[in-house]
């Protein structure tokens, strides 16, 4: 297990480490000119050439990656180029938020695409199963800001169950966190109920039936931990996307989280947090993914780290 984990750290350190080398080369391509931004229209050439020289914008390629991964390693992510506030202290304040949204929307995924799997594939072929299938087939396909929009029109608007927006009680957490679920849930329901009808057609579940086990208990005794691993590998890519990919979701609600934080540097072309941002979401989804692969072989024994 430490022989594994550790080989993993290793490749997570090359990953993370070709992150950021292909996020600085797009950033610096970029046609945006943040010394513009920051000097704002009126300015004078001179004036953009000399903001362009204190932040290093005028250095090559090797020389701007080179001081942006020194400072990286010891654990500096630069600082904000219009804010003027430490990268890492602007994250910091931003991630409980993030983490908080993330983990309610992947409890709603899991609650509504887990049910929804295992109900159509208990009743494969019949009116059910279809309709379960045909929405979460409008869950992966409809825009997030479309749902977004609705559910506020609906429960926030017209019924007043919910606030329209903003951060703090578990209130305002509900409908952003069904908005970001409902595409998870649609594919986790399509996933779940693949993976469990092809379990149910293995050998060890037909010997569990005619031992005379419950149906229940072969189903989630037998058939649904094993049914349930190719889900586990997904959430671990789940947590980096919903650390950098929620975006529009929270800013349609509001939420001031990283996705809002990323948004904004990106109109103004604040470098140092859109690195910090690419970074952070990066390393969100390699500890997913390295905890699901831990995850995994308590459910299955058979699935052996190597």
């Amino acid at each position: 297990m430490l022989a594994y984990v550790a080989r993993r750290l290793l490749q997570s350190v090359l990953i993370l480490f070709g992150v950021s080398i292909i996020t600085f080369a797009l950033l610096y391509i970029l046609p945006a000119d943040p010394a513009r931004q920051i000097a704002g229209r009126s300015a004078t050439a001179q004036t953009v050439d000399n903001i362009r020289e204190q932040l290093g914008l005028n250095l090559p390629f090797y020389q701007q990656y080179g001081r942006y991964l020194i400072g990286l390693v010891q654990g500096d992510l630069g600082r904000s180029y219009l804010q003027k506030t430490e990268v890492g202290t602007l994250i910091w304040s931003r991630l409980p938020a993030s983490l908080l949204l993330m983990v309610g929307a992947i409890v709603c995924e899991l609650v509504l695409g887990l049910t929804m799997g295992m109900i159509a594939a208990l009743r494969r072929g019949t009116a059910l199963d279809k309709g379960l299938m045909i929405f979460s087939f409008v869950g992966v396909s409809a825009p997030q800001f479309v749902i977004g929009i609705l559910l506020l029109y609906v429960f926030a608007v017209q019924l007043g169950w919910f606030p329209i927006g903003g951060y703090g009680t578990f209130a305002h957490l509900v409908l952003p966190s069904v908005t970001l679920g409902f595409l998870g849930a649609g594919w986790y329901s399509r996933m779940m109920r693949s993976s469990l009808l092809d379990v149910l057609r293995q050998d060890y579940i037909r010997t569990a039936e005619a031992k005379g086990l419950t149906r229940a208990r072969v189903i989630f005794g037998h058939a649904v931990p094993n049914a349930i691993l190719p889900v586990i590998a997904m959430i671990g890519i789940d947590i980096g996307l919903f650390m950098s990919g929620i975006v529009v979701v929270e800013s349609v609600f509001g939420w001031p989280g990283i996705g809002q934080l990323a948004w904004q540097a990106i109109q103004r072309v604040d470098i140092p947090i859109i690195m910090a941002v690419t970074i952070v979401s990066a390393v969100a989804i390699v500890i997913g993914n390295l905890l699901a692969d831990l995850i995994t072989p308590l459910i299955d024994p058979r699935i052996k780290l190597r």
